[in-house]
């Protein structure tokens, strides 16, 4: 009998490349009946944390706080140097300082939003609204600043904000590692076998898009923000890389370090794991 896997994805182009090839069955799903919900990495956040999803792309922060049911898989994450979300003021010159000043960031569980917690605590009222409400907020200045995330890193000039500094490069100094994002998680209530299958699958569809880039731009069209090719494949270059294919031991070394820090501050208690087959 086949065995159904929930398996929840996020629409930014990062994700739609790597899973081009599940999505459109260009890999072979090796047995398994992937029933796949493409979604915003927040609301993704929310439903791995109720327990909807068998394996999901999630923040790291949200798999922090699910670290007891979870484990992370080797492929599928967004780690790397200079991948960090930007922390943007509606005017040049600001920065966040006091109560009287409003910072979006673009949910609770998103590891922008820790990064806003650990770098800029109790700086300013932050307010949790969905990332591509962000840039259109503090153009209107109806915010002041704000933690920006996937194509807006390309964008914000463009949009005539000001940058108050690049979060993933504070981590990056003062850690030395570079940023995890997000990544694939598994549920521990899946059999080992199971989740190596899964590893494999997704494994098999982040080849597929390296070998033939452009393949995959149909799929992340569909589901873009930004409908630029040049912008797409941008977002691509920046969040796939060897990382992505494997976290090995420097992955492994920047995920113990986000325990640690999370943990701090009390912001998480769980630490994660990576699948070791």
């Amino acid at each position: 009998m086949t065995q159904r896997i929930r398996l929840g994805i996020s629409t930014c182009p990062n994700d739609t490349f790597a899973f081009h090839g599940l999505l459109t069955r260009a890999v072979d799903w090796r047995g398994l009946d992937f029933q796949v919900e493409l979604l915003d990495v927040e609301t993704l956040n929310e439903r791995l944390l109720a327990g909807d999803f068998d394996v999901c792309k999630a923040s790291f922060h949200a798999a922090l706080l699910a670290a007891d049911s979870v484990v992370v898989l080797p492929s599928g994450s967004a780690l790397g140097f200079g991948v960090g979300p930007l922390l943007l003021a509606a005017q040049p010159g600001t920065r966040p300082s006091h109560a009287g000043q409003l910072t979006l960031c673009p949910g609770r569980h998103t590891t922008a939003s820790l990064l806003f917690d650990l770098f800029y605590p109790r700086t300013s009222r932050v307010e949790q609204v969905v990332f591509s409400e962000i840039m259109p907020r503090l153009t209107a200045r109806t915010a002041d600043f704000g933690v920006c995330i996937h194509e807006g890193r390309f964008t914000w000039e463009a949009h005539g904000l000001a940058l108050v500094e690049d979060l993933g490069t504070r981590w990056e100094t003062e850690t030395g590692c570079p940023l995890p994002l997000g990544g694939i998680v598994a549920s521990r209530q899946l059999s080992g076998a199971t989740i190596a299958t899964v590893q494999r699958v997704i494994h098999d569809s982040l080849m597929l898009a390296l070998r033939d880039r452009s393949a995959a731009l149909p799929t992340m069209r569909a589901h873009a923000q930004e409908f630029d090719d040049r912008v797409l494949m941008q977002h691509v270059d920046l969040y796939v890389n060897d990382w992505t294919l494997a976290l090995g031991p420097t992955g492994a070394k920047a995920l113990d370090m986000l325990s640690t820090r999370a943990a701090s501050l009390g912001l998480a208690a769980g630490r994660l794991e990576v699948f070791a087959g």
